[in-house]
């Protein structure tokens, strides 16, 4: 496995080796021992979960606050999303911005975020499964969500605001601005 460290603090693409030949192909998704190791970090995963959405479905930014916060490592089964975090930590240099990455079947990156991220996706194919590993269990009542289309976050999604498809929920998360209130 590669780690590229990214300008934030702990935030880093993994990229696996792949073994491929006319049969298919092979690669180790994540070894905790290896990763660690490269990254000066001590992470234990102990929940996976996988979402299925269809082109232009957008979930997110989602977060844990407080002493359920999560660390995550995100990838992409089955087609292609643009997926997206922002930086929450108010110590850091990089609090308040944003930062994105195509991740694919195809490319086979993985992103590992540190606790302190907002997250999220958008789905750029026809469907995408999505894959991550949490260090921490849900917490529905720590549960912190920021407005996709926020103003001070200017993110491009890559995709026309009639072509996003976002839930009510996450429709009603928060402005940025606003955060400093939980």
């Amino acid at each position: 496995m590669n780690l590229t460290e990214t300008d934030f603090k702990d935030l880093f693409v993994c990229e696996p080796k792949v073994f491929g030949d006319a049969r298919g192909y092979f690669f180790e998704a994540f070894n905790e021992r290896l990763f660690n190791q490269k990254s000066g970090l001590k992470v234990n995963f102990i929940q996976d979960n996988q979402s299925f959405s269809a082109y232009g479905v957008l979930r997110g930014l989602h977060m844990q606050k407080g002493e359920f916060a999560q660390a995550k490592l995100v990838r992409v089964l089955k087609g292609k999303v643009l997926d997206v975090v922002v930086d929450l930590r108010k110590g850091e240099s990089t609090f308040g911005q944003h930062f994105s990455i195509k991740l694919s079947e195809d490319n086979k990156k993985q992103l590992f975020i540190p606790r302190g991220f907002a997250h999220g996706f958008v789905v750029l194919s026809d469907v995408a499964e999505f894959f991550y590993k949490c260090d921490n269990y849900y917490y529905p009542e720590s549960e912190l969500g920021i407005l996709y289309n926020d103003p001070d976050l200017n993110i491009d999604w890559g995709l026309a605001t009639n072509q996003i498809i976002v839930s009510k929920k996450d429709s009603n998360n928060t402005l940025f601005k606003k955060i400093n209130e939980f």
